[in-house]
């Protein structure tokens, strides 16, 4: 999705919500404005010695609710509109899931793939030394995203405590658990992603005892819900990367095609079922989709061809707007991103809590406590839908814009 029209298509949805709210003219304002926004620069040399500048960005749409949280992204389509978009899409996230944070994303226009481990250090402590005013525990705690992992959140950590003087492990979240990351945090978008599957699939009457699923995106999401589904009795008929994928009627062998893929070998190129395109993938007839790839995947060129009964956002803004009336005119259940993907953030406010306690959790505890808030905003959530009428995208705005614009009220307006 073209970096614009995320924008508008995050405006968008927020008006829908605000119309069905009845927010006043000086309300919506304010809630559409981000807080702050800052565009860096980011000199870096490269390994043959020439400097490279980089452009950066963090953008804090929120912090009525509380500091504000979101990831770093390192992706040539980084710009100001896309980190704005997303920023606001984490603010309703994180108020729908009940966690005390505002909404916030950065990032850099690069590509991380052209770039070695020592160009990435060099970049990424640069970049955290340029957004360091406006970070912190208490402030706005960045998280990993597309093009980062947590050694990105190891160097913006260490950065960022240097300058301080003092280690402070909360300043980050998805870090390695050796600096105070949180067990389950690798796995958590993926999970919360299956939790709400499974949640949907109990509305719909879905048996997962045999279900076709079929996933765009097999990183760290994707093959996560992938296993997850597995376990339940689900057949895993296709799953594809940026290049293309994997498809079995009967379901893949989940096991051999991570095998391959753990050992270097492409997913399109791995001897297991048939070779399928991205976009084959979302013609074929399935119980669960799960685009959980990059936004824009779903869109009016391809939106009729769906043969899904359920729709599981596990990337970003994945369904444009077009697409989004299509689906629903069809008759297909759709679990907004700001719902299915919020497994990450939740355990990002796990990692928080425990870093700031220096009192840190079992695995087990963190995905017990994941499931119950998943599955508990998915019951606000459907309710929701039933109580105004409306489709779960919308339903979830209602409830996440309504709790930030009551804390907009209940704070009223400095000085």
């Amino acid at each position: 999705m073209a970096t614009a029209e995320s924008l508008r298509h995050v405006l968008t949805q927020f008006e829908v919500a605000a119309e069905r709210l009845g927010l006043d003219a000086g309300l919506r304002r304010r809630l559409l404005a981000c807080e702050r926004a800052l565009i860096v620069s980011v000199p870096t040399v490269r390994d043959d010695g020439q400097l490279q500048v980089f452009t950066g960005y963090r953008v804090q749409h929120n912090n009525t609710l509380g500091p504000a949280k979101g990831g770093v992204r390192y992706h040539p389509d980084v710009t100001l509109d896309s980190m704005t978009a997303l920023a606001m899409l984490m603010t309703w996230k994180c108020a729908l899931m009940g966690l005390p944070y505002g909404g916030a994303k950065g990032g850099i226009a690069c590509d991380p793939r052209t770039m070695s481990r020592r160009e990435l250090e060099r970049m990424t402590r640069r970049y955290t030394t340029e957004i360091f005013l406006i970070i912190g525990p208490d402030m706005d705690i960045p998280a990993p995203d597309m093009g980062t992992d947590e050694q990105i959140m190891a160097w913006m950590m260490d950065t960022y405590s240097m300058q301080r003087g003092v280690t402070v492990p909360g300043v980050v979240t998805g870090k390695p658990l050796l600096l105070g990351g949180s067990l389950g945090r690798r796995e958590a978008t993926g999970r919360g992603v299956y939790y709400v599957a499974v949640e949907a699939a109990k509305v719909l009457g879905v048996t997962l005892e045999g279900a076709r699923v079929a996933i765009q995106g097999f990183g760290n999401v994707g093959r996560t819900v992938a296993q997850q589904l597995k376990q339940e009795g689900c057949r895993i008929v296709a799953v594809t990367g940026s290049r293309g994928g994997r498809f079995q009627a009967d379901g893949l062998d989940l096991d051999r095609l991570l095998d391959y893929v753990a050992g270097g070998a492409r997913l399109e190129e791995c001897p297991i079922g048939d070779r399928i395109t991205n976009a084959e993938l979302f013609g074929l007839p399935c119980e669960i989709l799960v685009p959980a790839a990059i936004g824009g995947q779903v869109n009016e060129a391809n939106a009729d061809r769906i043969r899904a009964r359920i729709l599981v956002e596990g990337a970003n803004a994945p369904t444009t707007l077009e697409a989004d009336a299509i689906l629903r005119e069809r008759g297909v259940l759709v679990i907004p991103d700001i719902l299915a993907n919020a497994g990450g953030v939740t355990v990002s406010y796990f990692e928080w809590v425990q870093d700031l306690q220096f009192y840190f959790w079992s695995e087990r505890e963190i995905n017990l406590r994941l499931r119950e808030i998943m599955s508990q905003a998915f019951q606000r959530v459907q309710a929701a839908a039933e109580q105004h009428a409306v489709d779960l995208r919308t339903a979830a705005l209602i409830l996440s814009v309504q709790r930030v614009a009551q804390g907009h009220r209940l704070r009223g307006l400095y000085p």
